[in-house]
């Protein structure tokens, strides 16, 4: 237990330590949490860009016309969660829903990422910038002495990082982002300016709202982070007056799918073309909505092998049939093996990436705001989002010079190597406490994690999950 509980608080302390040094997220996302307050405060409160009062309390937020769909379909998803748990109402704490429409509860932002990273799924637009809030109860009696009651859960305002009517390039936007590496840090009202990085970020930009809830959760203690809790995710996209429920990215619906042999027929006539595989293997896919799940109940840690998914929708012979095919055209960088294939179509999926490497099933709580007592999360974001930093970094940088952003990816767990410089030693890559691969005792490791190795003087050690091949790395004398 120990162990594992290092494996959550080693890489947060680390990442602030880093983030001391020179901020991973510089130029690519805004996490200081006095900045962050001063845009609330100015104009990209949630409240203001939804249409309502810039202070408005999460429960007038969720009661407005435009939320009715969502609101609709979030209750209806959390009912039958409640139902489908009735036996373990008993050990089960679940999300307080009296507590997010209290008149005291508000949406507080908690940080801005760039997501321009993205823009192969929407080109004309340049990709993405999300808004990511967190709703606090009791926010107008906060007192240093008197900590916020954070509620889990995350609402992401996914915005067109151009929008139809701005006046710039993806060039341009890449450059005004990355001139916030020089500024320590920007102010609110350089952001929002015009020139500035946020210049664009109105409610004509507003693509669609993302939720992560932790719906349940088993220990009583809200800073137990080794005990399981069970997370609703939910996209709604806005069609300029409704947010209405549409799929998650990749989130294949397996149930569904094994259900339907023609459905079941197409998927894997899609999924197993050569042309897909290598898109897969790049990490660059968009699976079509009709394979594609409305929510997710993602369960953490993992209860299951990521494995266990693709087993149900594919045998071992198709999977490396389709990976000689696909390597024949080109190397592929990931997949050489049905556990990388398996592995890979899990992170690509909301529910398995936010299971891997996350502080608690989120990617970005946000940092404390000033005069506020500091919670238990001592990062702003998770050891996933920061070590994706540098990969996001490079892109953007591709922008700004005019050249072809390589969009590719490694695995969740993983950092790109070859876009990691920053990152070696430490518990990102191949330092104390990254993730590795555990080879059986009498086998060769996986030839999709090869590369997962660790430093000098520290060893894999698997860490006694289902999952056997993933582990950590800890000197070699434990």
């Amino acid at each position: 237990m120990v162990q594992n509980l290092l494996c959550w608080l080693l890489p947060l302390v680390l990442s602030v330590t880093a983030a001391v040094a020179a901020p991973m997220e510089r130029g690519v996302a805004i996490t200081d949490p006095h900045v962050l307050q001063r845009l609330d405060e100015s104009g990209l409160s949630l409240g203001q860009l939804l249409g309502a009062a810039a202070n408005a309390a999460s429960a007038d937020l969720i009661a407005l016309p435009s939320m009715a769909k969502a609101r609709e379909a979030t209750d209806r998803d959390f009912n039958t969660y409640v139902v489908g748990h009735r036996n373990e109402r008993d050990a089960l704490h679940l999300f307080d829903r009296d507590a997010l429409n209290a008149p005291g509860t508000r949406f507080d932002l908690a940080g801005i990422v760039n997501r321009m990273d993205r823009a192969f799924v929407s080109p004309d637009t340049c990709g993405e910038i999300r808004l990511i809030y967190r709703p606090v109860a009791n926010h107008a009696s906060i007192k240093k002495e008197n900590p916020p009651a954070r509620l889990p859960m995350t609402l992401n305002l996914v915005m067109k990082a151009k929008p139809a009517n701005a006046g710039a390039t993806c060039a341009e936007l890449a450059r005004r982002w990355l001139a916030l590496a020089d500024q320590s840090p920007a102010s609110a009202a350089t952001l929002t300016a015009q020139g500035g990085a946020l210049e664009w970020i109105r409610r004509d930009a507003i693509d669609r709202i993302e939720i992560n809830v932790q719906i349940a959760r088993a220990s009583a203690d809200v800073n137990d982070l080794e005990g399981r809790a069970d997370y609703l995710m939910k996209v709604f996209r806005y069609n300029g007056t409704l947010f209405e429920e549409s799929p998650l990215e990749n989130q294949i619906d397996v149930l569904r799918i094994r259900a339907d042999e023609k459905l079941l027929a197409d998927f894997k006539t899609w999924m197993l073309d050569p042309a897909r595989i290598a898109e897969l293997d790049r990490g660059a896919i968009v699976l079509p909505d009709r394979f594609l799940a409305t929510r997710v109940i993602n369960v953490t840690p993992a209860q299951t092998n990521p494995e266990d998914k693709a087993r149900e929708l594919f045998s071992d012979d198709e999977i490396v049939s389709a990976l000689a095919k696909a390597s024949a055209n080109a190397p592929l960088e990931n997949l050489k093996s049905p556990a990388g294939f398996a592995r890979r179509l899990d992170d690509m999926t909301c529910g398995g990436c936010h299971q891997t490497r996350a502080i608690g099933g989120f990617h970005l709580p946000g940092a404390e705001r000033p005069g506020w007592a500091a919670g238990a999360v001592v990062a702003a974001g998770s050891p996933h989002f920061f070590g994706d930093q540098e990969r996001r970094r490079d892109i953007l940088n591709a922008f700004r010079e005019g050249r072809a952003p390589d969009f590719s990816r490694a695995f969740s767990a993983r950092p790109q190597e070859r876009r990691a410089r920053e990152l070696t030693g430490t518990t990102y890559v191949n330092g104390w406490g990254a993730t590795c691969a555990a080879a059986g005792e009498n086998s060769a490791p996986d030839g999709s994690f090869a590369s997962w190795t660790c430093a000098e003087g520290l060893t894999c050690q698997a860490t006694g999950a289902r999952d056997a091949r993933a582990g950590f790395c800890f000197p070699k004398d434990r």
